[in-house]
């Protein structure tokens, strides 16, 4: 599967260079890199010059800014990690004017980790803890056999641990 997919984006990411690079009309394309959180901005321009690629929140706000010189083309990684989710532009300006794509970026989540272990020498005492939540509901259901004894719901951001004390427990771990 991974395979497949790896074949996918090279087969991509080499037509958006083929698209980009294929007539001598200058021009961007932006291709997100699956499983990441990065977008390859390609550009090929008319001449050598100075070049500026920004890229802008959805309020239009510029949130990023650099300044290339020399090039009148390139494939540059932009890392969107730690940003927000939601739509972006990314422009690129050259001296015969400006080149804009919208993108949609969805971080990619950490795998959570999830623990419940009886703390030792203590009767009734469980630690539950969870690595890498992001800003999510949780719902703890502690059963007692087939009856709940204890529910809860909270929302949790990063790294979350807790200590459970239940009456007359029976470990079913």
């Amino acid at each position: 599967m991974k395979t497949k997919t790896l074949f996918f984006t090279v087969l991509v990411l080499v037509s958006a260079t083929a698209f980009a690079f294929g007539s001598d009309d200058p021009g961007m394309t932006v291709v997100s890199v699956k499983g990441s959180e990065v977008f390859k901005v390609i550009y090929k321009g008319a001449t050598t010059g100075k070049i500026k690629l920004n890229i802008l929140d959805a309020e239009g706000r510029t949130i990023h800014s650099e300044t290339l010189f020399g090039l009148n083309g390139f494939i540059l990684p932009v890392n969107f990690k730690g940003l927000q989710s939601g739509n972006y532009t990314i422009e690129v300006v050259d001296q015969a004017g400006s080149y804009r794509e919208n993108v949609l970026y969805l971080p990619a989540y950490e795998i959570k980790s999830i623990h419940v272990s009886k703390i030792r020498n203590e009767d009734g005492k469980f630690l539950l803890s969870i690595a890498n939540a992001q800003d999510e509901p949780i719902q703890v259901r502690i059963f007692d056999g087939q009856t709940i004894v204890y529910n809860e719901s909270k929302t949790i951001k990063g790294d979350f641990a807790q200590v459970y004390k239940i009456k007359d427990a029976q470990v079913y771990l």
